[in-house]
C-alpha cells in the first residue's frame, strides 16, 4: 500500500501515558453522567456487574484494535484494516468514510451537550454559539499541534478523573457501603435466574455505549512513538482504567443514594454530587461535564482529522490536498479544516435534534466494529504468518475466538436498536455507500486512462 508523498510527516510525540490518558478521555466523555440513572433502573444495585460485563465486550473488539493496530499503524486506522482484510477498495473506502462520519456526528452531538452545561454557568447568551466556538478554539489547537492537543487532553482526563474519585471516594465513606445489597434488582425475584440474566444483559447492552470511544486510539498511531507496542498498550490499559472507575461510581452512588432515586433522577450524577458535596456539588459535576465534553469534541475532532489524512494519503479516490501536513506545525491543517467546517455545519443544522444522530452515530460505529472484527478473522487465514507483535489470545485451528465473539457482542447489541433508528441510519449508510462508489469508480476509471494513455 504505497503512501502518497505529501511531503513532511506527521510529528511523533505521543508516549503510552498519553496515549492511555487519549483513550481514557475518549471513553469517559459524557456517557457516565447520563447513563447511570438509565442503568439503575433497569439493574438497581447490581448495576456494577453491568458495567463489569460490558467492559468484557468492549474488551472483545478492542483486542482486534490491538492486533490490527499493532500490524497496521496508520492514522486511518479502520480504512486500512478492512483493506488488508477484504481486499477489498469499495468495502475499505465505504468503512472509512463511514467512521469520518461517526466523528463528525459525535463531535457535534458532544458539543451541543456542552453548550447545555455552559449555559448554565453562563445564561443570557444562545447556547449554541458557545458550540460553535467551542469547536472553532479546539480545531486550532488541533492545527497548532498533536503534542499540545495530547498535553491538554491529559490535564482534562486528569480533573475529569479526580473530580470522579473524589465522588466515589465521599460516596463509599459517608454512604451505606456495609449495608447495601449489591445484588438487589428492581422487581426480580432471585429465585428466577431466568429474569435476572435477562435483566442483566439489558442493562448491559446499554452500559456498553459509556465504553464507545476506545476504538479512536488506533487514529493517532502515525503521531505515537513506537506504534506497534504502544497502541495495543493504550487500548487494554484505557478500558482497564475506565472500568475500575465505572465500578466504582456504581457501587458508591448505589451505597450513598439508592437505586430508587438514581433511577427517578433526571441528572443521577448530580444527585451524588449534592448528597455528598450538599449545594455545591451541583457546580462541581457541571465543571467535571463541561472538562468532559470538551476532551471529547477535541479527541473527536484529532480523530477525524487523522482519518481523513490517512485515506488521502494511500486512495487515490480522495483529493490527496487533504492528506497536506502543515510544513511547521506538523499537522493535516486541510483535513483539520475539512472536519471543523463540517461538524460545525451539522450543529448549525440538526441543533436541537442531535438526538437521533447521536443513535445513528451509535449504530453506524458499530457496522465498522463488525468490518475490523471480520478483517482479523479474514487475515488470520489469508496471511498467517503475518508478523503480529501483538494477537489476540486463544485460537481454535487458525480461529481467533475473542474476534469470533466481539463479532457476535457487537450484532447482538445492534439487534437491541429500536427500528426507528435503524431506519433513520439507513439514509446516511446509503448516501455514503453511493459516494463511495462513485469515488472507487472514478479512481478505477482514471487507472485505465492513463493504462491506455501509457500504451
Amino acid at each position: 500500500m504505497p503512501a502518497i508523498d505529501t511531503g513532511p510527516g506527521l510529528r511523533r510525540s505521543v508516549t503510552l501515558v498519553q496515549a492511555v490518558m487519549y483513550g481514557i478521555g475518549l471513553i469517559l466523555g459524557a456517557g457516565i453522567y447520563v447513563l447511570i440513572g438509565d442503568v439503575a433502573a433497569i439493574a438497581g444495585n447490581a448495576m456494577w456487574i453491568s458495567f463489569l460485563l460490558a467492559a468484557a465486550m468492549a474488551t472483545l473488539t478492542g483486542l482486534s484494535y490491538a492486533e490490527l493496530s499493532s500490524v497496521f499503524p496508520k492514522s486511518a486506522a479502520e480504512y486500512v484494516y478492512v483493506k488488508a482484510g477484504f481486499n477489498n477498495e469499495f468495502l475499505a473506502l465505504f468503512i472509512g468514510c463511514l467512521t469520518i462520519f461517526v466523528a463528525i456526528t459525535s463531535a457535534a452531538t458532544v458539543a451541543i451537550g456542552f453548550s447545555g452545561y455552559l449555559a448554565i454557568l453562563l445564561p443570557g447568551y444562545p447556547p449554541i454559539l458557545y458550540a460553535i466556538g467551542l469547536v472553532l478554539a479546539l480545531s486550532f489547537l488541533n492545527y497548532y499541534g498533536i503534542r499540545e492537543s495530547v498535553w491538554v487532553n491529559s490535564i482534562f482526563t486528569l480533573v475529569e478523573v479526580s473530580g470522579l474519585l473524589i465522588i466515589i471516594g465521599v460516596g463509599l465513606s459517608i454512604g451505606s457501603v456495609a449495608d447495601t445489597n449489591y445484588f438487589e434488582m428492581p422487581g426480580i425475584a432471585y429465585s428466577s435466574h431466568a429474569a435476572i440474566i435477562s435483566t442483566i444483559l439489558a442493562s448491559t447492552v446499554l452500559v456498553f455505549f459509556a465504553y464507545y470511544g476506545f476504538e479512536n486510539i488506533s487514529n493517532i498511531s502515525e503521531e505515537t512513538k513506537n506504534p506497534t507496542r504502544t497502541i495495543p498498550r493504550a487500548l487494554v490499559f484505557s478500558i482497564l482504567v475506565t472500568t475500575i472507575i465505572y465500578v466504582l461510581v456504581a457501587v458508591s452512588t448505589v451505597a450513598l443514594v439508592g437505586w430508587e432515586e438514581l433511577s427517578n433522577s433526571t441528572a443521577p450524577l448530580a444527585l451524588t454530587a449534592s448528597k455528598a458535596l450538599g449545594n455545591n456539588g451541583i457546580i462541581v459535576l457541571t465543571i467535571l461535564a463541561l472538562f468532559a465534553t470538551t476532551n471529547t469534541v477535541l479527541m473527536m475532532l484529532i480523530s477525524g482529522s487523522r482519518i481523513i489524512f490517512g485515506i488521502a494519503k494511500y486512495d487515490e479516490a480522495i483529493p490527496t490536498i487533504l492528506a497536506e501536513v502543515h510544513s511547521a506545525r506538523k499537522t493535516p491543517w486541510l483535513a483539520i479544516i475539512f472536519i471543523m467546517a463540517f461538524t460545525l455545519a451539522t450543529i448549525i443544522l440538526y441543533y436541537g435534534k442531535l438526538t437521533d444522530v447521536a443513535s445513528i452515530s451509535v449504530f453506524s460505529i458499530l457496522v465498522v466494529f463488525v468490518f475490523v472484527n471480520f478483517s482479523v478473522i479474514s487475515l488470520r487465514f489469508k496471511q498467517p504468518t503475518l508478523q503480529r507483535p501483538f494477537m489476540s489470545p486463544f485460537k481454535v485451528m487458525q480461529v481467533p475466538i475473542f474476534p469470533v465473539l466481539g463479532l457476535i457482542m457487537t450484532m447482538v447489541i445492534m439487534l437491541q436498536f429500536n427500528y426507528h433508528v435503524v431506519l433513520s441510519a439507513v439514509v446516511p449508510l446509503i448516501s455514503i455507500m453511493i459516494l463511495c462508489l462513485i469515488l472507487t469508480k472514478r479512481k478505477i476509471d482514471q487507472k485505465q486512462k492513463q493504462k491506455s494513455l501509457k500504451s
